[in-house]
């Protein structure tokens, strides 16, 4: 971006951006700038991937993109029980592929796929990192360990035996 320069053009609703005469669907505006910035630079990543890897690595620019808001069901229309599921499941993977080594919130799966309203959420994002850690692909931690939906009190969202880098 140049001095001055705004970025791309918006619609009047701020929906999509308009590039070279182009739509593209805008970031969902509700994501925390940290979260944002880390699903962008998971983004950045992928799609370097791509080019050195090609389509074994598309799946990581697609699960970056739906978790922005930028691909699956519009961010600002009320999702289907599916299409919440389909955001908060790329979301984790898209920040577990920044964070390598490290794990995430619950937490912060709902204030992605939530924006203000994130604490409705709670319960549900938490049934769903539990759904696919029954799947292999994520683990539910508390203390490190792998724990069963019963668990009470705060946990974190790790890599599975079957998570897809």
């Amino acid at each position: 971006m140049v001095d001055g320069d705004e970025g791309p053009q918006r619609t009047a609703d701020g929906r999509y951006l308009v590039i070279d005469g182009r739509r593209w669907r805008a970031t969902d505006p509700g994501i925390p700038e940290r979260l944002r910035a880390e699903l962008v630079a998971e983004l950045m990543d992928a799609r370097r991937a791509v080019r050195a890897e090609g389509d074994a690595a598309r799946h990581r620019v697609q699960d970056a993109k739906v978790a922005l808001g930028e691909r699956g069901e519009p961010w600002w229309d009320e999702p289907t029980e599916e299409g919440r599921r389909e955001r908060v499941a790329a979301t984790y993977r898209t920040l577990l592929r920044h964070r390598p080594e490290g794990t995430t919130c619950p937490s912060e799966a709902a204030r992605v796929v939530g924006g203000d309203g994130w604490r409705s959420l709670s319960r549900p994002v938490r049934d769903i990192a539990f759904d696919l850690a029954d799947e292999g692909g994520l683990q539910v931690l508390q203390k490190g360990r792998p724990v069963q939906r019963d668990v009470r009190g705060p946990v974190r969202v790790g890599r599975g035996p079957r998570f897809e880098a």
